[in-house]
């Protein structure tokens, strides 16, 4: 798939965020749906129910179709993000949905003039945590970025961190990896 530059949108990521994006802009909701894209990508990442049933891929479309409008209803999300799943359903996509929301945020980003910084840690960050490292990629020449926090208890500590096409590991299972590497060399 293309990759578009400096996002990390992949093609069907992009023509999914565009079109939503349009859609928005002509109906004066865009940052409604800016805040309930945001808001749906909390809840993918929060509910280990709702990630079951979008990596299951036997999920059926025709049940799981009425199902999802009625808990995302619910939550109170508008009809624009209802249609929007409601489509990515429709064209049995769902097991793209966490990476069309991705795919979303870094279109919106895009078009604000922002780069989007994943940031996986073991731990949730603090506030400070999160204002240490704006300034840190502010002095690494990163103006303005959107961080996207993902937490991975799986690193262990540290933290990976993929701006654009550039990727920083700094986590302890990496480290002890290469530890593990370079010892297994030596001997």
């Amino acid at each position: 798939m293309v990759e578009i530059t400096g996002t990390g949108e992949t093609g069907l990521s992009a023509r999914y965020a565009a079109a939503l994006y349009a859609l928005a802009f002509e109906k004066n909701a865009l940052n409604e749906v800016v805040e309930q894209m945001e808001a749906l990508g909390r809840l993918i990442g929060e509910s280990p129910a709702l990630k079951a049933l979008l990596a299951n891929p036997l999920t059926n479309s025709k049940t799981a179709a009425p199902v999802l409008n009625e808990a995302l209803t619910a939550q109170g999300f508008g009809e624009l993000v209802r249609h929007f799943v409601q489509v990515v359903v429709a064209n049995r996509r769902l097991r793209d949905l966490p990476a069309l929301v991705a795919g979303f945020a870094a279109y919106v980003a895009r078009k604000r003039g922002e780069m989007v910084a994943d940031v996986t840690t073991a731990h949730p960050l603090t506030d400070v945590q999160r204002a240490q490292l704006h300034a840190r990629l502010a002095e690494a020449g990163y103006g303005t970025v959107r961080l996207t926090e993902r937490t991975d208890p799986a690193i262990l500590g540290g933290l990976v961190l993929k701006i654009g096409s550039k990727l920083f590991d700094t986590s302890l299972k990496s480290r002890l990896n290469r530890l593990n590497f370079s010892l297994k060399g030596a001997a």
